[in-house]
């Protein structure tokens, strides 16, 4: 780990029934604890560049997903449930005990969003800050996938049957990841991630294990995770706030929060939650840290 992306914050392991899990810990031990999730296709070094300051504030950990990073990466099942959201949730409750924390604020990104609501919504004693970045619920993605069959290729591509995606990315696995994050970022280049960072998600993107993983956890958006949010939908579930939705205006919210605030409060956003939008590209805290740090402050102020 490159010294510089996280000053002052120590390395945890966490051995867990699927494996051993990586953390990063920061901020004085007796604040509020928070929990970073990453989403894909990165690692908890997605958060460089904001984990520091909320550490000001809070006990702020920075976990490696399953299958992510330096944390362990199980082979898949054959109902894809290893990699569900639900079971996900799971275990960032059991680092988050581990470490000492029974409720935590989350804070999400991407595929950890997805872990965060999921597992809000499963044990809603557990959070008591949830902040989401530019997602939609799983449900509403593949709504839009239906009407839409060519909107988000990735999702239906990574979802196929085993082998068949693990051995076309295998072929040439870092210009695959590394193609997709410049079609998302605002500026079509990898200018705004830091090499260090970009170094470490390269290690995970070599690794085969790796490479089955990520596709298991699309597997298992296609299937599992879809199925919880339709139960939960036909139960009128719902987030328990405070719940802030943070989307960049070139990605998820580039048409605006009208079309985002109508998926998350026709699903399981509460009425009080806060939408706001950032100038930026799918990964808002790398391109427009300088924005997004303050909108989270002030929501875990609140």
């Amino acid at each position: 780990m490159p010294a510089d992306l996280f000053p002052g914050f120590t390395s945890h392991w966490i051995d867990l029934p699927d494996g051993r899990f990586f953390a990063r810990a920061g901020g004085r031990e007796d604040a509020p604890p928070l929990v970073l999730l990453h989403g894909f296709p990165q690692t908890h070094a997605c958060w460089h560049r904001i984990a520091p300051a909320l550490a000001r504030t809070h006990r702020v950990v920075c976990l490696d997903l399953k299958g992510y990073g330096w944390s362990a990466a199980p082979k898949g099942d054959p109902a894809h449930e290893a990699y569900s959201k639900r079971r996900m949730g799971r275990e960032v409750v059991a680092v988050m005990e581990r470490m000492g924390h029974v409720r935590f604020g989350l804070i999400g990104h991407d595929r950890g969003a997805r872990v965060g609501y999921r597992l809000a919504l499963d044990e809603p004693g557990r959070i008591d800050r949830l902040a989401l970045l530019d997602i939609l619920p799983t449900v509403s993605q593949w709504q839009k996938m239906d009407r839409e069959p060519d909107a988000y290729p990735h999702w239906r591509f990574l979802a196929q049957p085993a082998p068949t995606p693990e051995q076309e990315i295998g072929r040439a696995p870092i210009p695959y990841y590394e193609d997709l994050l410049r079609l998302w970022t605002g500026d079509g280049t990898l200018d705004a991630f830091s090499p260090g960072a970009l170094d470490l998600y390269r290690q995970s993107w070599n690794v085969p294990e790796r490479i089955h993983a990520s596709c298991e956890d699309y597997r298992a958006g296609a299937g599992p995770d879809r199925a919880a949010d339709e139960a939960d939908i036909a139960q009128a579930r719902r987030l328990a706030g405070p719940v802030l939705v943070l989307v960049a205006d070139r990605f998820v919210g580039r048409n605006g929060l009208d079309p985002v605030r109508q998926a998350w409060t026709g699903t399981f956003a509460p009425e009080d939650t806060t939408f706001e939008i950032v100038p930026s590209g799918h990964f808002l805290a790398e391109e427009n840290p300088g924005a997004t740090l303050p909108i989270l402050e002030r929501f875990l102020a609140a």
